[in-house]
């Protein structure tokens, strides 16, 4: 008996969108990153890049549940003394929708040079355009 192994360039990668209107923030970027990494093929690997591309369109309009729009923050240091900063996502959603959804996903891959190549294929952005419909995305069923 033979087991084949998946490796990077057998895959015939596919494209998806979705919609993130009023989705819960948390269990959309688990399903991107599961997609992401390639989880729902039958040719898994956990060691090869197999996932798919996902485009994510209105980014500002994620839901985030109970009080978090004001009680989550986003924390971050400039490596200097005094310098850590805070921002109340409900301020970040405003400025940086597609950044909100960017982290909870990289949040949930490898912290490896693989999961830094599988988050490259996630394309996030703030509105309903996107200028990836040349590779003719399907529609992502949450």
């Amino acid at each position: 008996m033979r087991t084949d192994s998946a490796s990077n360039n057998d895959t015939e990668r596919s494209w998806y969108v979705l919609d993130a209107s009023d989705i819960p923030l948390g269990r959309l970027a688990s399903r991107v990153a599961s997609v992401l990494r390639g989880k729902h093929r039958a040719d898994f690997s956990p060691h090869a890049d197999n996932g798919d591309f996902v485009v994510v369109v209105n980014a500002e309009k994620v839901k985030l549940t109970g009080g978090k729009l004001d009680q989550k923050r986003w924390y971050h240091h400039s490596h200097y003394p005094g310098g850590l900063k805070e921002e109340r996502y409900r301020d970040l959603i405003g400025r940086r929708p597609e950044f909100v959804i960017e982290k909870a996903v990289k949040g949930m891959l490898p912290k490896t040079s693989l999961g830094r190549r599988q988050a490259k294929k996630l394309k996030v952005y703030a509105g309903d355009k996107h200028p990836h419909s040349a590779q003719k995305p399907e529609p992502f069923k949450f």
